[in-house]
């Protein structure tokens, strides 16, 4: 038998064990990475199809979708009145996708149709009008016209709905136009207050003359202010006529002096 020298056989026995140590260092880091590494990977690269939550309520897409492993976001709301408030009318990703487990689904749901609340048209221009509904997000739907002496011509003498009302944003509205005086009418105008000469004028313009004067004391007012007027202001004539008018003095002596000197 081959005796082996001490130095030799101290040598082996450390090789030995270096190897020894190596294979179990070895073989532990084959576990490791076999039993938890590689599932840990697995698990990662593991997708999911996106369920479809569309026409579902929002509290019950969300705990749909927590059940299987997603998160559910609000990200944008629509406002309609074709399906109920706080209802999934979209999704993303879309329902059919492969996803990660964990992924972040975002929904967008419904809310109710904002009110819009009619503001007054009468008195503006047909063009301010339209102008004024679009920017609130309505519009003219039907325009009528009328000849009406309320109005200057062109502009809006009636609307519906009403001023104040509350209606759905993106409808239309009626609204009737004035075409001003009919033609060869003549309406009267408000003389009440007005100096013998402004009244001359205002009638002038309506194309209607001064009928009879009447004099009447008032110590109150300027001398020749009217008082009154026979025909009602605003009214509508179908043809020319005269317009009486009381008109005040201090005194009745002013008239005879008047006449007088008109003489």
């Amino acid at each position: 038998m081959v005796c082996l020298p001490l130095e030799l056989k101290i040598m082996m026995n450390k090789i030995i064990q270096f190897s020894l140590a190596f294979g179990i260092a070895s073989l532990t880091i084959i576990l490791i990475f076999d039993w938890f590494i590689m599932p840990t990977y697995v698990r990662q690269d593991k997708t999911l199809i996106v369920t479809d939550i569309t026409g579902k309520s929002l509290n019950r897409a969300l705990i749909e979708l927590e059940t299987e492993g997603y998160k559910g976001v609000v990200y944008d709301t629509v406002y309609t009145a074709d399906v109920a408030p706080q209802t999934v009318v979209d999704q993303y990703p879309i329902a059919g996708a492969k996803v990660k487990p964990g992924r972040t689904i975002r929904l967008k749901i419904s809310k109710p149709e904002k009110m819009i609340i009619v503001p007054n048209l009468v008195g503006q221009s047909r063009r301010s009008a339209e102008l004024s509904l679009q920017q609130i997000g309505l519009r003219v739907d039907t325009v009528y016209t009328e000849f009406n002496p309320d109005y200057p011509k062109g502009t809006v003498a009636w609307q519906f709905p009403k001023s104040g009302d509350h209606i759905k944003k993106g409808l239309g509205m009626q609204i009737t136009v004035s075409q001003g005086l009919p033609p060869d009418f003549f309406q009267v105008p408000q003389l009440f207050g007005l100096s013998m000469k402004k009244a001359k004028e205002s009638l002038t313009f309506a194309r209607l003359k001064i009928g009879k004067i009447s004099y009447k004391q008032n110590e109150d007012l300027v001398p020749y202010t009217v008082l009154d007027q026979s025909i009602a202001p605003g009214t509508v004539l179908d043809q020319a006529a005269q317009v009486d008018l009381v008109v005040s003095i201090l005194d009745l002596q002013d008239i005879f002096d008047k006449l007088s000197k008109d003489k």
